[in-house]
Parts: structure tokens; C-alpha cells; sequence
């Protein structure tokens, strides 16, 4: 379905009024007669904006220019004809990671549905662990190991790739866990491209691979640390299942690491898995792309896996990928290399300058703090002239990227996610840009680490956050009519900038994790010591459920034998019931499967999202809401502290 002509001449105007603020601003607005650092301040605070502007263009022009209804939203037909399936080789890459979680990974590839004998799996270990051999004897899959890799993840890859010839290639992080339906959903997208190139070479592009969202099954700092497990979706699903699949209605993807399926022959023209970066994913997508080939995002979930809950891990994490793309940028001459078309420099423009926003919030949050507390002003204009050139251009431009975006992240996310980082990127992206680089490459912690010495993440935030606070009283202590609404626009960015930093501090102080293992709602059918039930959730070695005699009374801390009842298949369990949850029959307690069952029991556990973390932001919630719960958690906990404190006195 095409956008509106009314709609579209309402994302124009937003552009044109903001261009036309951009150009007012460098032209009468910079203190070209103030101190130098001053001076140069007001400056970088306008190439702020601009660069900030740019990118918000870059969304809104390819919003424009794409159909919402997109016949490819749909998967193609699976082709199950003996010559129609591709043989596809499965990669599981693995450094150093915990082999259970690893065997969730392998038994997820090993059930995935497929023709028999087109699917081989291979776990690609560059430790060359005999515990990691064992495990791949034990699935009946492949085992490519290897010693002395200086290469990182690129390296594992490309030397497994050396030993392999199937047309198609699928690369799973160890964490990564495929669903059942993961080659059913994205091999047909080849298939279908194949016979078009057959038919009409000249107006079709060769595929070079289909990105899967990144999903994920646990929490992430932002719904953990912010109490909002159920209402905000997790920080990455903006761009893997919005702005990602934007960028393929397009042909130019951004690879983001894992789950994804690629053309043997794609990856071979451009010489394998990039080694020169920290992301070689981000240049191995690119790299396709400039050779000529497209590349398409779904939005379907099928695949889910692990996500750093402790700030040191998301911190490195994020400090990699900043160095990486930047990297990569530069490995690629984004701005000079002929060879990109306008478009695709458009996307990796984007991606670069994402991770300058880092940088910018931190001159954004300072300049009204300067003006507020010392007088330093960088911009130099009056109030009323102001509200012309700048008010409208601007809520313009915002309603316009609130409208265009989807539900999965509003604009008030994007800045609290921004806001949270900058203190921790911002350094990392000016050395990477200077050319100091991080040689050492470490693979993100999959476990809940944390210790006394996270509380130092708090430190910067809560400087910005107490310089924030003072300024809004001494900026506004004293006034009184007019001089209120003249100084409105500094107390509206000071009041804005206060409530990320509040959602920021909430988020690096952390929350206790109670937790050791993720539960999933799964309803099940199933018996215990022979009455029915149905299960609520279900984890690793934990069970809920729910008798269907409510009446009927089971005894806790016993071992009761039972039975999962799923697609005609029966997996025994026992379980030791911890707790009665209340009079209508549901119990929790642990569930102990059988070795040779443990196959089956976690392909029911693992083999679906996660349904109850949210795919969407709750939009019944504003900011204010979630600030006031956080505040208000706060204060309980550091209520329940102090009083067992009391009594222990």
C-alpha cells in the first residue's frame, strides 16, 4: 500500500523546515566573536544537529520510498521437489562457551526440519576442545576444530568454509538456538530468487543472504534494570525487525552475526568472512552488497538466544561493535568508493554516524547545563525568533519519525538508550576514528556476572544527572512571568535530558537477579502421579502446572514421577514440588528429565519465542509512568533494607 499524497507532502515539509533551521542556525545563530573554545562548542554542537538531522532524513526518505504492504513480507512456498532442495551446511561457531549451552544450540540445528540428508551441521570450535568434540559425537554432527586462530570468529568460519562445498550456508553464534521451522522460512526466499534469475536474468539480482531477527529470550538490561519485562521490547528489536528489514526491502541488509542464510558462491566472491575488523559481520554484508548481490531481512523470530544482563558484558559488548563498524567503514570507503550505489551508501552512512550518537548526547546534555550554570551561550539568538525558526521544524520532524516508526521503540527509548551509553562509547568511537584501535577480541560473557565494582558504571550518569538537577534550580530559582517563558527552551532540554539520565541512573544501578534460568510459558498437556494437568512454564529444571482437579492436594518436597504429553510424544519426568502457588490446583517445583529425554524436553522448552517479553512497547505506559514505578520499586527495596538492617541491630 502506497503512503498517502497528504502524508507524503507531510514528511516533505518536515525536511524542508528543518533544513531551513539547520541553514538559519549556522548562519545568525554561532558567537562568532566568542571565546575560541566557545566558538568551537557552538560549532560542533551544529554539526550535531545536522548529522543528526541527516540520519533522521535517511529514515524518513527511505519510509517515503517504500511500499508498507511488500508481496516479500510473506515467505515464499518451500520447493520440496528432490531437485529443488539446496544442500545447506549448518556452522556453529564456538570459542570458549559453555558446553550446555552450546548443547542447546546443536540440539536445536539437529531438529530443525529439512529434507533428509540436505542439512549437514558442523559445531566449528577454534578451541579444539575434547569436550566440545564429544558433543557433536553425541548429536551425530559434524566437528571442524582448529588451534592457533589469531582470526577471531572470521577465522573459525573460514576455515570450516574451506572444508565445505553445499550452495547454501547457515552460521549460528554457540548461543544462538534455531527453531524448528529456521531453513523452511528462509531457504524458499533462494529458491524463489533462483528460478527468477532463470526466467528473467536481466531484471533480477542475485540474493546473497536472508537475516533472520536477532531474538532473544531473556531480558535486557533496559526491561530488566527498568522493571518493564512486560512493557518495552528488547533494545534491539528496532533494528532487526524494523529499521533492518527497511533496509532489505531495498537489497542492502546489514548482517548482524548470526541466523542468517548465505549463498556459498556470494561469500566466495568476496573472499570469505572479512579478518581486518572487530565486526565482520557488518563487512561481510556490505561487501556483499558492493559485489552486486541483495540482501533481505524477515521479521519472523526464528531463532532465539542469550543477552547480557551484566553492564561490564553489554558495555564491551557495544564498545566492539562501535570500534567494528567504524572500522569497517573505513575498511570500506563509504563515502569514496564508487562501486556503492547511492542507496546502499545512504544505509552504511547511517550505521556509521549511528555510532556518533553516543558523542552528540553528550554535547546535546551540556550545552543547556553551560548556559544554565555559567551563562556560556552557544547559540545566540532571542526567544521569539527562536519558536519561529526552531519550534515547528522541529515537532514537526519528531511527529514525523514517531508516525513513520513502528510500535517496537518510540523516540523517548531511543534517547534513554542513548543517553545510557554515551558515557561509555563515546571515547571508544574517537579512538577507532583516530585510528588507535583495540587489537584484543573477546566474545561476550553469556552469564550473569556482576560485582562490587559495577557500582562505578553509576558514577557518570550520576554526575550529568546531579549538574542537570542544580541547573534546573538555578536556572529557573527567582523567576517569575516572562522570564519564565522566555527561558522555557533551556528548561525544556534541561527537564528532557533529566528524565534520561533518571531512566539511566535506574538502569546502571542494576537489580538483583533472583533468577538462574529463564522460564518460558509453554501449555502443555500433562500428568502427574497419574491426574492431568497442564503446565504453565517450563525451564531447564523447572516446572509449573496447573491440575485439573483443583481439588485434589499433592504433597511437596517428594519426588512424584510424571509425564510431558506433546505431538504424540511422551517425555517422563520427576519433580520435587517446592511450592503450592495457591488453592486452584497449581504447584511449582523442580523437573529432572531422563539423559536420553533431555533431547526432546529442551527442543519443547527452547523451540518457540519467549511470550512473555513483549514484541511491542506497552503505549499505554508513557515515560512518567515507568519513572514513578522505578522511583517507587526504589524505595521499597532500600525500605525492606534499612528494616532488616534495623532488626539485625
Amino acid at each position: 500500500m502506497e503512503m498517502s499524497r497528504k502524508k507524503k507532502l507531510f514528511y516533505i515539509l518536515a525536511i524542508a523546515l528543518s533544513v531551513i533551521y539547520l541553514l538559519w542556525r549556522i548562519i545568525f545563530t554561532i558567537p562568532w566573536q566568542a571565546k575560541p573554545w566557545v566558538l568551537a562548542y557552538a560549532l560542533i554542537l551544529w554539526v550535531c544537529e545536522l548529522v543528526s538531522a541527516f540520519t533522521a532524513y535517511i529514515t524518513i526518505i527511505f519510509r517515503l520510498i517504500t511500499k508498507k504492504d511488500d508481496a516479500r513480507d510473506a515467505t515464499p512456498p518451500f520447493l520440496s521437489g528432490e531437485r529443488d532442495v539446496p544442500d545447506v551446511d549448518v556452522l556453529i561457531a564456538t570459542h570458549n562457551e559453555d558446553v550446555d549451552l552450546l548443547k542447546k544450540t546443536v540440539n536445536g540445528a539437529v531438529l530443525m526440519e529439512y529434507p533428509e540428508g540436505k542439512k549437514h551441521i558442523y559445531i566449528c570450535d577454534d578451541g579444539n576442545r575434547p569436550d566440545v568434540a564429544a558433543l557433536a559425537k553425541d548429536f551425530g554432527v559434524g566437528y571442524i576444530g582448529m588451534e592457533n586462530n589469531r582470526e577471531a570468529k572470521s577465522g573459525n568460519l573460514n576455515h570450516a568454509l574451506a572444508q565445505l562445498t553445499s550452495p547454501l550456508f547457515v552460521d549460528f553464534d554457540a548461543d544462538m538456538i534455531p527453531f524448528s521451522n529456521f531453513l523452511l522460512e528462509t531457504v524458499p526466499y533462494f529458491q524463489k530468487n533462483w528460478r527468477d534469475y532463470q526466467e528473467d536474468p536481466d531484471h533480477t539480482d542475485k540474493l546473497g543472504f536472508v537475516q533472520t531477527p536477532q531474538s532473544f529470550y531473556e531480558d535486557d538490561i533496559f526491561q530488566f534494570n527498568l522493571f518493564s519485562e512486560n512493557i518495552v521490547a528488547n533494545e534491539q528489536d528496532f533494528f532487526s525487525r524494523d529499521v533492518n528489514v527497511l533496509y532489505g526491502k531495498h537489497g542492502y541488509t546489514i548482517f548482524t552475526g548470526s541466523n542468517a542464510l548465505f549463498l556459498r558462491q556470494a561469500v566466495d566472491h568476496v573472499g570469505g568472512f572479512p579478518t581486518k575488523t572487530l565486526t565482520e559481520d557488518f563487512e561481510l554484508g556490505a561487501r556483499i552488497n558492493i559485489a552486486g548481490y541483495h540482501s533481505y531481512a524477515t521479521k519472523k523470530r526464528v531463532s532465539s538466544g542469550t543477552t547480557p544482563l551484566d553492564l561490564k558484558g553489554v558495555i564491551k559488548q557495544r564498545s566492539r561493535w562501535a570500534r567494528g563498524v567504524i572500522q569497517s567503514c573505513r575498511n570500506l570507503h563509504i563515502f569514496l568508493n564508487p562501486k556503492i550505489s547511492l542507496a546502499q551508501r545512504m544505509v552504511l552512512a547511517n550505521s556509521y554516524f549511528y555510532w556518533w550518537s553516543f558523542f552528540r548526547r553528550l554535547v546535546y546534555i551540556l550545552a543547556p547545563n553551560l548556559y544554565a550554570l555559567f551563562k556560556i551561550q552557544v547559540v545566540d539568538t532571542n526567544f521569539w525568533l527562536l519558536m519561529i525558526m526552531w519550534a515547528p521544524g522541529y515537532f514537526l520532524l519528531h511527529t514525523v519519525l514517531g508516525d513513520s516508526s513502528s510500535k517496537i521503540r518510540n523516540e523517548r527509548w531511543g534517547e534513554v538508550q542513548e543517553t545510557f551509553f554515551a558515557p561509555y562509547l563515546f571515547i571508544p568511537v574517537i579512538l577507532q576514528t583516530l585510528h588507535i584501535k583495540a587489537h584484543k577480541f573477546s566474545v561476550t560473557a553469556k552469564t550473569y556476572q556482576r560485582n562490587y565494582l559495577d557500582a562505578l558504571y553509576v558514577l557518570p550518569h550520576l554526575i550529568l544527572w546531579l549538574m542537570t538537577t542544580v541547573a534546573i534550580i538555578v536556572f529557573n530559582w527567582g523567576k517569575w512571568g516572562s522570564e519564565i517563558l522566555f527561558g522555557s527552551v533551556i528548561t525544556f532540554w534541561l527537564l528532557t535530558h533529566w528524565i534520561n539520565l533518571s531512566f539511566s541512573l535506574f538502569i546502571a544501578m542494576g537489580r538483583k537477579v533472583y533468577r538462574n534460568e529463564t522460564r518460558f510459558p509453554r501449555v502443555v498437556p500433562a500428568q502427574i502421579m497419574g491426574m492431568p494437568c497442564e503446565t504453565i512454564d517450563l525451564s531447564d529444571s523447572g516446572i509449573s502446572f496447573q491440575l485439573a482437579d483443583h481439588a485434589a492436594d499433592l504433597p511437596l518436597g517428594e519426588n512424584l514421577a510424571g509425564c510431558l504429553l506433546c505431538d504424540d510424544l511422551k517425555i517422563p519426568f520427576t519433580s520435587q514440588l517446592i511450592r503450592k502457588i495457591d488453592d486452584e490446583g497449581r504447584y511449582a517445583g523442580n523437573i529432572f528429565v531422563r539423559g536420553d529425554e533431555m533431547p526432546a524436553y529442551l527442543h519443547l522448552v527452547y523451540d518457540q519465542p519467549n511470550r512473555a517479553l513483549p514484541t511491542e512497547n506497552d503505549q499505554w505506559m508513557t515515560s512518567f509512568d515507568i519513572l514513578g514505578m522505578n522511583l517507587e520499586k526504589r524505595l521499597e527495596n532500600l525500605e525492606r533494607r534499612l528494616r532488616s538492617f534495623t532488626t539485625r541491630d
